[in-house]
């Protein structure tokens, strides 16, 4: 009889970082996950302090912290390119019994040009580029434009408080890449 996992407790990204742990995933996946979380913390922490911007923040946390949990699934994208992770991490999330609406950012990080995402789903891709300092137009201007039409600003006003934010995540990059490879 296959036993069914308790269903986790899912706050923060603490939470799910906890979940990673639990599930043993590689010390690389991890330290990629808490690095991701790391940017989408400083990202959000931003938007709403300079912007006045509204999202759900835990949401946005715990896929950050997830997003990439497939790979525990398929190593071989560790490493190298593929989109195999995408939907084993959600399927893996839901038989471990994270609700879906939070299992679905290990799809929609890398599908961030479908047309219907929230605001969160767009935050958490923008951080998975962001955290390597990887800047990706379409990308923020699909945040620039949700955030226009939220906050009722003109797009080019959204646009020069939002530039400067994701250059700031942006910046940290370089430190952020140097613990990616010092895993003790």
């Amino acid at each position: 009889m296959k036993m069914i996992p308790n269903k986790p407790k899912l706050e923060t990204g603490a939470d799910a970082l906890a979940l990673l742990a639990e599930l043993e995933v590689p010390a690389r996946l991890l330290r990629h996950h808490e690095l991701v979380l790391e940017a989408a913390i400083e990202l959000t922490d931003a938007l709403a302090r300079r912007l006045g911007a509204r999202f759900d923040a835990g949401e946005i946390q715990i896929g950050a912290a997830l997003h990439d949990v497939g790979k525990l699934v398929h190593p071989s994208e560790l490493r190298g390119p593929g989109h195999a992770h995408e939907q084993a991490g959600q399927a893996l999330l839901i038989e471990r019994r994270v609700p879906e609406h939070l299992a679905r950012f290990c799809i929609t990080h890398a599908s961030w040009d479908q047309a219907s995402l929230a605001l969160e789903d767009l935050l958490v891709a923008l951080a998975d580029k962001l955290w390597k300092g990887k800047r990706v137009a379409a990308l923020e201007g699909r945040v620039i434009e949700l955030l226009a039409h939220q906050l009722e600003q003109p797009r080019w006003r959204v646009f020069e408080l939002a530039d400067h934010i994701f250059e700031g995540v942006a910046a940290g990059a370089d430190d952020r890449l140097r613990r990616s490879v010092e895993l003790g």
